[in-house]
């Protein structure tokens, strides 16, 4: 079974950085796609970047080149890099990936449980 799962939230004070990261484990072919999501307080789930497997980034208009997405291949790994922090940010992030399954072949997203940043002074 294909799991993923973030890391690296917490409290942190405007201005300030957190780097989140994701691994995909299980019985996995092929990784796609990776992306990372954002869900603020009252708000609906938004796309902050994503990645595709060869490198390239695309990211939401409103980083402003504050965000750094990339990934590890060899890890399963995706990473979000976060600077200049606002209050704003404050959010659980939700890591996203498109994987082939090696049990079966099926290809689907799958969604990790969320990491709450919480930018607070």
């Amino acid at each position: 079974q294909v799991q993923l799962a973030e890391s690296g939230g917490g409290l942190v004070q405007p201005g300030g950085s957190l780097r989140l990261s994701c691994a995909a484990s299980g019985n996995i072919d092929r990784i796609n796609g990776m992306a990372w999501y954002r869900q603020g307080p009252g708000d609906q789930r938004e796309l902050v970047a994503d990645i595709t497997s060869g490198g390239r980034p695309t990211y939401a208009h409103w980083v402003k080149g504050r965000f750094t997405i990339s990934r590890d291949n060899a890890k399963n790994t995706v990473y979000l890099q976060m600077y200049s922090l606002k209050l704003e940010d404050t959010a659980v992030y939700y890591c996203n990936a498109n994987i082939r399954s090696g049990t079966d072949g099926y290809t689907g997203d799958y969604w990790g449980q969320g990491t709450l940043v919480t930018v607070s002074s």
